[in-house]
């Protein structure tokens, strides 16, 4: 079976080369509102992958099944819905920023995000930019960053989309979204049910997925109002409610949950006089969980922290090749713990952004910024990237940045380890990107190198105790390759093809070891073939090995692994679609884990109904 799975992958390779279904660059439709215009307007010599909505519904409701099969990042995860933490471009799941509507909302706590705590069914694309971005998106924007976007547009059209997925181990994935708008509002709203027993087999000692049952409920809101020609009032909601109870790796240890309820509001006014565009923004983020370390119990360990954002943004068109951009932001959170005795920190930070196109072919933006708080010491950042077009064929682009990350309320206030002496980490690094299109396929090289000083590591101290200190320097260094392909044969079969991979070196610059949990090679590809209103697609994941020991000692090693999933759909109608398919997941049965004795799901199904009117 596994010399057959790899013929498989090297095939689907092979099929992927000429491919890709994402573009470097975001096309935006006339009336289109995007909140995170920044994406747009500042990722010159970046890499800028989109997911539409119908490749998300090809994945599971989690966003680290859309990530994991369409894209570069590495995700390790505590089995199916468990904690998922991504590894980007080699670096850690806190140096990779996840922005809601331009807003970071990686975790006060933590500085992580945990993707199977986001739904994706929540919104209208999402968005992925490698490589540094801390100028324009603060800590964390190091190894690259994520965007959850919500649209809105003034087009007085109505439209309304209903999912409704069933699946093995009585998994349900229930969405519903409405998009309807005027010529002066424009409303977006998108609620989402995800449930599993999530007690599927285990490849080893004839056991079952014990204590793996979840739940999470989603609200998305999006609203827009035209105060006059020159105004408009936005204003975007979401509110995430979810339990899991997680995985057991012996029988007999004590069953644990976890609940999530996190809020996120945003106020957005955008006001255009003359060649200036001002954008004042004031977001509201409030994230709490509970932890139960017996489920028998009433008792639980809580985090809560309250973040107040205020920004402004005023953008000024000198002409249609030049335009300056300053940025300047607030934020106060409040946070307190079981751990942590409640502490507030106060963060100001000014950036500086240019874009100028001096001729047709070149494009080249510069930015800076600096942070100012009584918590840390922060460093100036800076950016520049530049993109020449050199025929219609090959296009050249390149950026090079300082980033960093700053210390996370558990860093700094861990009652009896947490250090207030910390540094933030910053990393310097450097990318050149490749990119080829030809009629109906695209393909895009990129290498880049990052080297991070004063890494946060929790090591033992003189009395035992663990605390938080700039300890590291690490490196990471590596190629990817994303690819796109597809054709319309004739008028009733079409097929394309996309494809992802990553070579990815990570050191300890002290030891001179690759990190944990960073494989070497990562592979994904896509292929989907259509005839009339029947369509068949494919999905394949290939992980190479990964250290699990930070002395790289072999023998703990977790294998390599591929994946394959199979779908078909049925599309029925003309003016409304109707769409009713089944998906086989894993279809090959790999067995297979991402974390150390968290085995993920064999061979599943599941049979879905897609409404749109």
């Amino acid at each position: 079976m596994k010399k057959t799975q790899f013929y498989i992958l090297y095939l689907g390779l092979l099929c992927s080369l000429p491919t890709l279904a994402q573009n470097d660059t975001i096309n935006v439709l006339n009336e289109v509102f995007l909140t995170d215009t920044k994406l747009k307007d500042f990722s010159t010599g970046q890499q800028v992958t989109v997911l539409n909505d119908s490749v998300l519904k090809k994945n599971g409701a989690l966003l680290t099944s859309a990530l994991n099969f369409n894209t570069n990042i590495y995700f390790k995860e505590n089995g199916l819905g468990m904690v998922s933490s991504p590894s980007f471009r080699g670096t850690t799941a806190s140096q990779t920023a996840v922005l809601w509507n331009g807003i970071n909302i990686n975790s006060q706590f933590n500085g992580q995000t945990d993707f199977n705590t986001l739904n994706a069914a929540g919104y209208d694309n999402i968005s992925v930019r490698g490589g540094g971005g801390s100028v324009v998106y603060g800590t964390g924007a190091i190894g690259g960053t994520v965007h959850l976007n919500t649209n809105l547009d003034f087009s007085g059209n109505t439209k309304q989309d209903i999912f409704l997925q069933y699946g093995s181990f009585n998994t349900l994935d229930a969405r519903y979204k409405i998009k309807t708008s005027g010529k002066k509002w424009s409303l977006n709203v998108a609620l989402a049910r995800n449930s599993s027993d999530n007690d599927y087999e285990w490849p080893v000692e004839d056991r079952i997925n014990e204590n793996g049952e979840f739940y999470n409920n989603n609200l998305n809101i999006g609203l827009a109002y035209r105060l006059n020609d020159k105004n408009t009032l936005k204003f975007y909601s979401e509110v995430f409610d979810g339990e899991r109870h997680f995985s057991l790796i012996r029988p007999s240890e004590t069953r644990t949950k976890y609940r999530d309820l996190n809020t996120r509001n945003l106020l957005e006014w955008v006001s255009e006089f003359g060649d200036f565009i001002s954008v004042a923004r004031l977001a509201h983020l409030d994230e709490n969980y509970h932890y139960y370390e017996n489920i028998a119990s009433e008792n639980y360990s809580f985090g809560e922290a309250k973040t107040l954002i205020g920004k402004y943004d005023l953008n000024y068109s000198v002409s249609k090749t030049l335009e300056f951009n300053t940025v300047l932001t607030n934020t106060y959170t409040d946070g307190e713990g079981s751990g942590i005795e409640e502490n507030t920190r106060n963060i100001f930070s000014a950036a500086f952004l240019m874009k100028h196109k001096p001729i047709l072919k070149f494009q080249y933006e510069l930015g800076i910024r600096k942070e100012a708080t009584d918590n840390y010491e922060s460093p100036i950042l800076f950016s520049a990237g530049m993109n020449y077009e050199f025929t219609d064929f090959y296009n050249l682009k390149m950026n090079v940045s300082r980033n960093f990350r700053i210390p996370t309320y558990n860093d700094l206030y861990w009652a009896g380890a947490g250090n207030l002496n910390l540094n933030p980490e910053t990393s310097s690094q450097v990318e050149l990107g490749n990119h080829f299109k030809y009629q109906n396929l695209t393909f895009s090289l990129t290498g880049y190198y990052i080297q991070i000083d004063d890494m946060i590591r929790w090591l033992p101290s003189e009395n035992a105790v663990w605390r938080p200190r700039n300890e590291e320097k690490v490196e990471t260094y590596g190629l990817e390759i994303l690819t796109n392909w597809q054709k319309r044969l004739s008028k009733d079969h079409q097929i394309s093809t996309s494809g992802t991979y990553a070579y990815t070196v990570s050191e300890n610059m002290n030891t001179g070891y690759q990190l944990i949990y960073v494989p070497f090679h990562k592979a994904t590809g896509a292929f989907t073939y259509s005839f009339k209103n029947l369509s068949l697609d494919y999905q394949l994941l290939y992980n190479g090995e990964v250290f699990t020991r930070s002395d790289n000692n072999s023998r703990y090693n977790i294998d390599s692994y591929s994946v394959s999933n199979l779908g078909i759909a049925y599309d029925f109608g003309k003016d409304n679609t109707y769409k009713i398919g089944a998906r086989v997941l894993n279809i090959f049965n790999e067995e297979y884990q991402s974390v150390e004795n968290r085995w993920m799901p064999g061979r599943n199904f599941n049979i879905y109904l897609n409404l749109n009117f």
